[in-house]
């Protein structure tokens, strides 16, 4: 058997420890389930010592990371916030639809498999040059999926971000985020308990789809990974929404002990990780699951990655109103075992035992491996230092227009509007921020007279350049991104792209990673309520830019501190709240328009970017700001012409004769958010800012008439500068 274990992706180590755990030679149905439980995908084996440096605590959390299947926050006494993003990059790169589609399918179920209801979905998607047509087409078949789902579940897609470089050209990554809201007594745990208790599974029928999928995701892409179509799901987003409803309603029986989703590794992972969590065990038949396809073996239905299932612990006695509600909505559920008390989880198949395991030999926490790898700074790092600004000739204000529409041009820059069109953002009537533009997406929670803001961020430049400065940068700007909206943040999640953790450069990125989001989250007294790792980013070509995603909700209590983001009226005054620096290191001024990739990440102080929330927190509270906007990819420039967008007012700035004009315009140094004040509240704001010990400055104001100008020199009109930001990504 050890042949067939090194095939099914596992060590000769591991195989050891999997018979001396057992006391004996695992069978094949057994193997297989070993080798999709201490995959990479479901065991976190090389992540999960560095992830537990994370902070975990935090006065709004319910639960800590790992103790469920999403992070858990409270909003008040009668409600929390669910909230979670994962990838499925693999998928994504051999069946683009596909992928993104049962992407989107899943995070949902992490979410209502706690009894919340999704309201919002987000997504960070990151793609190779958009010259090449194979881009093209894995750029609008994703988004397709993503929209197909999301917009048939009936969940809005608010937000995203989306960067495209070379190093995602063969393995692009597909990221997605849900949000929901649950009542607080009707939070279902993932855990079994109760002897006796029955085992259901509920929804869709069980195929050959998805079969060694987690395998599939521990696995480096190469030239034959297309034939691995069979480890891709295929979702339907109406039977996922009417197993929402189901479960939803089946939760008010108050029948329901336990629940979880069956995603990676389906049956062998749920069952596994209830029983851990409950301390006890399972019986199940396997040949009562509803099958989609005949003639399936054991080990097919036990690791089948079918979409659309849940896996529920039901209270024995109230059997008969759990299969009440979802007869009504026409769903399969069947009783496919029983809660046991001696922690084995036994399988059986037409009264054969064909699986007996330990639930801890199986999960995370319990005997799965656990590794630390060996590390060692890349070797290109060696190029990237800090970059002597006599290199870059300085920049004259002749040439602040061609600058300024080169990099409206960049598509990590340009608006995603056209692209992500097919997007349904008002299904529910909830989402404040498709009405008017604000710096984070902004969700009004039905039950409740306040919103919900929410981002995801990361530039994957900045933490290839500086992985530790990066990761600060990533949480520090979804920070200012809701502080923005005038929102509270309560917690993060995230999504760690990397490339192969085996290779010594790749594994020192990540721990660099970790170290810099630890010490933002430390800073800002943020926990970090779980996510994921996707390890194996990385094709013949190489590995993917180290790419972790921040995932960020906060709470705006009182609605009437929402801000936006757009100029709104002339002659308020333009402020720049945070230090400015000469500084242009990372940007991508230097990178597009210069093409100098290595230089340092762009300047970063977690003390600053402390005292520009509290400062701006404060000024939004006193009402004396009308609109807010972070300065971050192409500058201070870039951000000012996005704000005057919307309503077609333009502004006229100065620009400080101590620093140089391409570090003040286009320079990308964190701590720095741009806002605007009616004139009647000058006086109150600055005598406010004078208190306090964070750099500031008037530079401007907003005009009536729809042109820039700096240094009282006109730079252009906006619907110039427009027709480059919104017309650049159609394809």
């Amino acid at each position: 058997m050890l042949e067939v274990a090194l095939q099914l992706g596992l060590s000769q180590e591991e195989y050891e420890r999997i018979c001396e755990l057992l006391g004996r030679t695992p069978n094949f149905t057994e193997l297989s389930a070993f080798a999709v439980m201490w995959s990479e995908h479901c065991s976190y084996k090389n992540s999960i010592l560095q992830l537990k440096r994370l902070p975990r605590e935090g006065k709004y959390v319910l639960a800590k990371a790992g103790e469920e299947n999403a992070g858990l926050l409270t909003l008040n006494e009668d409600y929390a916030v669910v909230f979670k993003i994962e990838s499925h990059n693999h998928p994504s790169a051999i069946a683009p639809y596909h992928g993104a589609a049962t992407g989107v399918g899943g995070i949902h179920r992490d979410i209502f498999t706690l009894g919340a209801r999704p309201i919002a979905a987000l997504n960070a998607l990151r793609f190779g040059t958009l010259n090449d047509p194979k881009v093209q087409y894995t750029v609008k078949e994703v988004i397709r999926g993503i929209a197909d789902y999301g917009n048939a579940f009936g969940v809005p897609t608010v937000a995203g971000d989306m960067y495209f470089a070379p190093c995602y050209q063969n393995n692009p990554l597909v990221n997605a985020m849900s949000v929901g809201i649950v009542r607080k007594d009707r939070i279902v745990p993932s855990k079994a308990s109760g002897v006796g208790n029955k085992v259901f599974l509920v929804g869709a029928a069980t195929g050959k789809d998805g079969i060694h999928g987690a395998t599939f995701a521990s696995d480096t892409l190469d030239e034959s990974s297309h034939e691995d179509l069979p480890s891709v799901q295929i979702g339907d987003p109406f039977t996922e929404k009417v197993l929402l409803e189901a479960v939803l309603e089946a939760i008010e029986t108050d029948a329901i002990i336990g629940m979880q989703d069956l995603g990676a590794a389906g049956i062998a992972c749920a069952t596994s990780e209830m029983a851990f969590k409950g301390n006890c065990g399972m019986r199940i038949y396997l040949d009562k699951v509803p099958l989609r396809h005949q003639n399936m073996k054991p080990y097919e239905i036990l690791i089948s990655e079918s979409q659309e299932r849940m896996l529920l612990i039901v209270q024995k006695g109230k059997e008969e109103a759990v299969k009440k509600v979802f007869e009504k909505w026409d769903l399969p559920c069947t009783e496919i075992g029983e809660v046991t008390e001696d922690g084995w989880l036994r399988y059986y198949y037409k009264d054969e035992l064909v699986a007996e395991i330990k639930a801890r030999n199986l999960v995370v926490g319990g005997d799965a491996p656990q590794y630390v790898r060996e590390s060692t700074a890349p070797k290109y790092l060696e190029a990237v230092r800090s970059l002597s600004q006599e290199q870059i000739p300085p920049l004259s204000l002749e040439a602040v227009a061609e600058v300024l529409t080169s990099l409206l041009k960049v598509p990590d820059i340009a608006s995603k509007a056209a692209l992500v069109r097919c997007y349904d953002r008002m299904v529910g009537a909830s989402t404040i921020s498709a009405i008017h533009p604000y710096a984070a997406a902004v969700v009004k929670i039905p039950e409740l007279s306040k919103a919900l803001a929410m981002s995801v961020d990361c530039n994957s430049r900045y933490v290839y350049l500086n992985p530790l400065k990066g990761a600060q940068l990533a949480v520090c700007e979804s920070i200012r991104n809701i502080a923005c909206t005038g929102a509270e943040p309560l917690g993060i999640t995230n999504c760690l792209n990397f490339g192969n953790p085996y290779n010594p450069e790749i594994y020192w990125q990540f721990k660099q990673v970790i170290e810099g989001m630890r010490q933002a989250c430390l800073r800002f007294q943020i926990p970090v309520t779980g996510g994921n790792v996707s390890f194996y980013n990385e094709s013949p070509d190489g590995a993917v830019w180290p790419t972790p995603v921040i995932g960020i909700v906060g709470i705006i209590h009182d609605l009437n501190h929402l801000t936006r983001m757009d100029f709104q009226m002339p002659d308020d005054l333009i402020y720049l709240l945070g230090p400015v620096v000469n500084d242009f290191q990372g940007s991508s001024y230097l990178y597009y328009y210069h093409r100098v990739l290595y230089s340092d990440a762009p300047y970063c102080d977690l003390e600053k970017e402390w005292q520009l929330y509290q400062v701006l927190h404060h000024c939004i509270q006193q009402h004396w700001v009308r609109s807010a906007h972070d300065v971050s990819d192409g500058g201070l420039l870039v951000t000012l012409t996005e704000m005057a967008f919307y309503q077609n007012l333009g502004f006229e700035i100065q620009t400080p004769n101590s620093l140089r004009l391409d570090s003040f315009l286009f320079g990308e140094g964190g701590a720095r958010v741009v806002i605007t004040v009616p004139p009647e509240f000058q006086e109150n704001i600055e005598a406010f800012l004078k208190t306090q010990s964070l750099p500031w400055r008037c530079i401007g104001r907003v005009l009536e008439t729809p042109e820039i100008k700096i240094n009282g020199h006109r730079i252009g009109n906006l619907s110039t500068f427009a027709q480059c930001y919104f017309n650049t990504l159609r394809l």
